[in-house]
């Protein structure tokens, strides 16, 4: 680090940082002030000298309150980050004290965790139950961006999410199928093209899920629009409400099988080539994971369930 660099870092202070961004959330110095348990004059000299130490003004300053000026946006932005780290560090430092001498964030789609990964993370734990890991389901678009900013270790997400300068590694493959009602007429095919289905009322899943984002695109290409009666949150939710009738809908074979039963419906396998799917593990650099990321990688890469072609 260059001492011009140091010294920056030394001029910052985080007391301000917290302040600063109490002051942007409640919209007034005295509001911040008071939840902060401070006086108000505190706030504001402080303000002030952090504004003098960045040498630029971050907030205008008004009868109703306060808003941030360009530079006070890009500072929101650096100073949330900056002190999410800190509390990530202190709760992984206080995890250490407690015996815990792991500890790996991860973000995957609803189809890994659905599918694949409460055996994987199963297994891995029993081998290493000194890790912590803490899991969450998000987009897929949602977890490359996670990884990219650095509040996810690793990321588990759909091929077609498409993830930028990050390293990616195969995981799995997953089949898409149509789900209809038992009887219902698209049941009676050994198989379907998507635009088939365009006739009949869909369930879908999340607008910005990689599998209703692939139905979308399908739809125009074949120049029609889909008839959505319905967007659910859960593949579970979407088989209730395929069995009570509100229409067919599109969802991982294995994920299907894994319902046991929800409803009485029945999969038909789909013939377009985005139905082929593949899932792959994100990081921003595989080599400079934790070891204990590092150790999970090598168990998700080795699991007996990997597939061995890559399209």
């Amino acid at each position: 680090m260059k001492s011009s660099e140091r010294n920056f870092a030394r001029r910052i202070d985080l007391t301000s940082l917290q302040l600063f961004v109490a002051v942007y959330e409640l919209g007034s110095i005295g509001k911040a002030a008071e939840r902060e348990f401070i006086a108000a004059s505190a706030v504001s000299k402080r303000l002030s000298e952090l504004e003098t130490t960045l040498g630029t003004q971050l907030l205008y300053r008004h009868t109703r309150g306060v808003d941030l000026t360009p530079a006070g946006e890009s500072l929101l932005h650096h100073a949330r980050s900056v002190l999410f780290s800190l509390d990530k560090m202190q709760g992984e430092l206080s995890e250490y004290a407690d015996g815990v001498r792991g500890h790996v964030r991860v973000h995957a789609s609803i189809s890994a965790i659905v599918q694949f990964l409460p055996e994987d993370l199963g297994a891995f734990i029993r081998r290493h139950n000194e890790v912590k890991i803490d899991l969450e389901e998000h987009l897929s678009t949602e977890v490359v961006r996670a990884v990219q900013e650095g509040t996810a270790d690793l990321g588990i997400c759909n091929a077609a999410a498409g993830w930028g300068e990050l390293q990616s590694l195969a995981y799995r493959q997953d089949q898409l199928v149509l789900i209809v009602p038992r009887g219902h007429p698209l049941s009676e095919h050994p198989s379907v093209a998507f635009e088939q289905t365009l006739d009949y009322d869909q369930v879908g899943l999340h607008s910005n899920s990689s599998i209703y984002l692939a139905m979308r695109q399908a739809a125009l290409q074949a120049g029609r629009t889909i008839k959505l009666r319905i967007h659910v949150t859960g593949l579970d939710a979407m088989c209730r409400m395929i069995h009570n009738g509100l229409g067919v809908g599109v969802m991982p074979q294995r994920a299907f099988d894994l319902m046991h039963g929800v409803g009485e419906l029945e999969s038909v396998p789909l013939t377009d080539a985005w139905a082929q799917r593949e899932l792959h593990l994100v990081a921003r650099d595989f080599s400079s994971l934790p070891v204990t990321a590092r150790l999970l990688v090598e168990h998700l890469q080795t699991s007996p369930f990997l597939p061995t072609t890559t399209p």
